[in-house]
């Protein structure tokens, strides 16, 4: 089989690459602009350096049994709207009709939790989105760009994934944009104190990027078209992230509480994951011990090289 992986530098996009090799011929997509070199340093395919705004696919890419289309600007701080709507939304429909052009008739695409904005709880696909933020406002512009392509296009499949809160090795390059699980680490195995919002008892439904993988590998095999959520359905705390962690690093290191600036933070996600479930046969494996756990565990290895 051979597939196309966009935004494959980045944190998603790198361990699914990684593991669609196991199963056929892999092309790469990044302009490494935020996206990690290094974290395709396994990878055996074809890594095409491009931006997806303007990327001619006809000079790779003939054919394609799937596309996994995980490129986009991901930083909620970027209030350029003109810049987000390109890399986001026109890029999007640039790809889906050139996957028409070659007779490639499936797409996954990366869509957020940043659709349901400060939405009630749990988080449903059936729910009225309600993004906070511009990039929210293009995830719910992408699904509704898949819809019409698909209405428009009989036989052809567009599955988008509503990311929840992804952590996971791969994601060193995104700095401030790292997960806050990554961030605590990182404060934490410098010997501090690890900093949160008063008073950790937000909560979010943190999902390990190996379970992501999974998720996507499970869309691929879904013969119809629709928006699923990818989460745990167990959401944790900041606190009970940091017990995990401390846990994980054998510390007893304790939370520094501070005023939250940020009018548009989400205080909570949880992701119901009953739809996931029943139509993709979806259901995350490592819990947030499990998966701090195996975390913790490769960043360690990777410090000691």
């Amino acid at each position: 089989m051979k597939f196309l992986v966009t935004g494959a530098a980045g944190l998603i996009g790198s361990n699914l690459a990684l593991e669609l090799q196991k199963q056929g011929n892999v092309i790469a997509l990044d302009d490494l602009s935020t996206g990690r070199k290094d974290n395709l340093a396994r990878f055996k395919g074809t890594l095409i350096k491009a931006d997806i705004r303007t990327v001619d696919y006809s000079k790779f890419l003939y054919s394609c049994d799937a596309i996994f289309h995980q490129a986009a600007i991901t930083d909620t701080t970027v209030m350029d709207r003109n810049i987000m709507l390109s890399v986001n939304v026109d890029a999007f429909k640039r790809l889906l009709i050139y996957a028409k052009s070659i007779g490639c008739r499936k797409v996954v695409y990366a869509s957020s939790a940043a659709t349901y904005g400060k939405g009630k709880v749990p988080m449903k696909e059936a729910d009225r989105p309600s993004p906070a933020n511009i990039y929210g406002e293009s995830k719910v512009r992408m699904e509704q760009v898949a819809r019409v392509f698909v209405k428009e296009n009989p036989g052809f499949s567009a599955v988008g994934l509503r990311y929840f809160n992804v952590y996971g090795p791969g994601e060193l390059h995104k700095k401030k944009a790292a997960s806050m699980i990554y961030q605590l680490y990182q404060q934490m195995s410098a010997g501090k104190n690890p900093r949160v919002f008063k008073w950790g008892e937000q909560y979010r439904d943190f999902i390990y990027v190996k379970d992501v993988v999974t998720a996507n590998l499970k869309a691929m095999k879904y013969k119809g078209s629709g928006v699923f959520n990818v989460g745990t359905g167990k959401p944790a705390t900041f606190n009970e992230v940091i017990e995990a962690l401390n846990k994980a690093m054998k510390k007893k290191l304790s939370p520094e509480y501070f005023d939250n600036p940020y009018g548009f933070y989400q205080d909570r996600t949880h992701a119901d994951m009953a739809l996931s479930l029943s139509a993709l046969k979806f259901t995350a494996k490592y819990d947030i011990c499990k998966g701090i756990n195996d975390y913790v565990s490769i960043l360690r290895k990777q410090k000691r090289r």
